[in-house]
């Protein structure tokens, strides 16, 4: 789960950096739209990359990002105890659509 709490993170930070806007700008906005949160509060979320789905779409709307990019990930499924199964999934690669 952390490195999901990482790449969340660092996602909402670089939708930042492409704005030019700090943490403190995004209290600001934040504000304005009534979320009430504080300097402190945000950039502790973003620190830990443990904000919630609602407080992520939050920036993203007061920011002006009506699309993300999500990075290519890859998932494997790994059996570790094949012998009880009849079928099994193959491995599957999830790619993101390139420009």
């Amino acid at each position: 789960m952390e490195e999901w709490n990482k790449k969340v993170k660092r996602l909402l930070k670089s939708e930042l950096v492409k704005r030019g806007l700090s943490t403190e700008d995004l209290t600001l906005l934040l504000n304005q739209h009534g979320i009430a949160e504080t300097k402190s509060s945000v950039d502790s979320k973003i620190s830990r990359g443990t904000f919630s789905a609602a407080f992520f779409l939050q920036c993203l709307y007061v920011i002006g990002c009506t699309k993300i990019e999500v990075e290519e990930y890859k998932t494997v499924f790994i059996i570790a105890d094949a012998s009880n199964l009849q079928a099994a999934e193959s491995i599957t690669e999830y790619n993101t659509a390139k420009k």
